[in-house]
């Protein structure tokens, strides 16, 4: 008979012994790493569906970062928009307010509140985040504007705000302070009114006359080229109290008039004229009085909407100045080039909706545009306003002084007021507000999928603890078993089983 050892059996044995000693690493590999593979084979048939979620997550993650990145951008941008804003509460409330009293400089208090708006207002257009530039358009390695120095007063070669309004003021105000009109008398009882010349962009412009006579003067409606107005008196003085009114249109626009009223009172008052012995006196009387209202309100208005004007003209792209010298006769008007002039605006220009500028996509469907120019209406029309408002002075010793500044504030004041039609501040903030709206809402629901993405995930590639245990325990009584038999198993011999003689 054949007598079978056990090294057969015991071979068994120890391949059930690896195999539970493997399926125990397994087990204590997925105890510490919680998770069920290491591999996407070991996940079996739910590997590609593992697959998919991380690469969902992936992106959410990606979206998460741009979305990250735009709000912290738009925060950002808002303290600026904010700062400019009030800047311009602070500029508007001193001409208002201020007092026409001036420093050594030449200036008011209002003005140097300005300046100092001016100041935080080209800082906030230079604004950065992350290095690129938020008010430069696509060009976000470029600063928005020139330095503030460099925009009121210049360099070397290029020509700043405050040469730009001096020549203007010069070629507005004419010879004489006239304001590039003219007034002659073609007959003794006749005096006309006219503009320079056809079509000068200077100076200021006859809009109407007006008037009454009670003895049979007349007066000619404005017309012709260049636009005139002639007043004859006739035969028979004025009767007193009769009145010409003759309306201007200055170079920012804005509307001022002449009133003459004819009196015999002596000394002649303010805004009147002497009836003289006859008709042809009391003409030259008018044209002496008119002469007279026509510097003086050169002098004071006038200088304030050159000034405005020349603001307009400087922040336009190309900027525009006085063509010729002598300024006091320029005729026209030429584009100032980078060599002469200063371009208060360095980012990118384009005729494209500047939110178009900064887009980002933070969702599989939706994009946000943030992006701003400098140059947009808002912005350039505050900096403007108050970079004029900056760089006019004037002198203690001028006796039109404190009307040139009266007429500035009026004007600042308007500038910085709500204007129908016109982008303000509060709409770029507006605009921003829902560029961040949009961010926020895709963010809420990204979070809200990743975290149903992450526990499906999770249910695949993890483990619970508690079976993973348990199955460890098993194993453990079941190799120790396998163990205990198979070394008894190794003590066994033949001569165990012989009978002893």
């Amino acid at each position: 008979m054949a007598i079978d050892g056990v090294s057969g059996r015991t071979n068994y044995l120890g391949s059930s012994i690896l195999n539970i000693q493997s399926q125990l690493n397994d087990l204590t590999q997925q105890l510490s790493s919680g998770q069920k593979s290491s591999t996407y084979a070991g996940l079996g048939v739910d590997r590609g569906f593992a697959t998919g979620l991380r690469a969902q997550l992936s992106a959410l993650s990606s979206y998460g970062d741009t979305a990250t990145n735009v709000n912290t951008r738009i925060s950002v941008a808002n303290l600026s928009l904010q700062s400019l804003v009030d800047s311009a509460s602070t500029t508007k409330a001193a001409a208002i307010g201020s007092s026409i009293t001036l420093d050594n400089s030449g200036q008011t208090a209002g003005q140097k509140t300005a300046y100092a708006a001016f100041l935080q207002s080209v800082a906030a257009l230079n604004t950065q985040s992350g290095g690129r530039y938020l008010f430069s358009g696509r060009a976000t390695d470029t600063p928005a504007t020139a330095p503030a120095d460099v925009i009121l007063n210049g360099t070397n070669t290029q020509a700043g705000l405050k040469q730009v309004i001096s020549e203007r003021n010069a070629a507005d105000l004419g010879v004489g302070s006239m304001g590039r009109l003219v007034v002659t008398s073609p007959a003794p009882t006749q005096v006309t009114l006219s503009e320079e010349a056809a079509g000068l962009p200077f100076g200021m412009k006859l809009a109407s006359v007006s008037g009454s006579f009670t003895a049979g003067g007349t007066i000619t409606p404005v017309g012709g080229s260049p636009a005139s107005t002639t007043i004859d008196l006739g035969a028979t003085n004025p009767g007193e109290g009769d009145k010409i009114n003759v309306t201007f249109t200055l170079p920012d626009g804005s509307s001022e008039q002449i009133q003459l009223t004819a009196t015999s009172a002596v000394p002649t008052p303010a805004g009147s004229f002497a009836i003289g012995a006859n008709s042809t006196a009391t003409a030259a009387n008018l044209s002496a009085a008119l002469t007279a209202s026509i510097q003086n309100l050169s002098n004071t208005s006038l200088v304030a909407a050159s000034a405005v004007q020349a603001a307009n003209n400087f922040f336009d792209e190309p900027p525009l100045r006085v063509g010729t010298s002598p300024f006091n006769t320029a005729t026209t008007l030429v584009a100032g080039t980078p060599t002469n002039t200063v371009s208060w605006y360095t980012g990118e220009t384009g005729t494209d909706p500047a939110r178009g500028t900064a887009v980002a996509k933070v969702d599989q469907s939706i994009t946000v545009q943030y992006g701003m120019r400098a140059d947009e209406q808002a912005f350039k029309n505050q900096l403007q306003t108050l970079a004029v408002y900056a760089a006019v002075t004037t002198s203690v010793s001028d006796p039109n002084a404190n009307a040139q500044i009266t007429a500035l504030n009026q004007r600042v004041t308007n500038s910085l007021a709500t204007q129908p039609g016109q982008q303000t501040i509060q709409d770029v903030q507006a605009d921003l507000a829902g560029a961040q709206s949009a961010v926020k809402q895709a963010t809420d629901r990204q979070a809200q999928t990743a975290n149903l993405a992450q526990t499906m995930l999770e249910s695949i590639e993890g483990i619970d603890n508690n079976e993973v245990a348990t199955k460890i325990l098993a194993l453990q009584t079941s190799l120790q078993a396998s163990y205990q038999t198979t070394a008894q198993l190794y003590q066994t011999s033949l001569l165990k089983y012989l009978p002893i003689g």
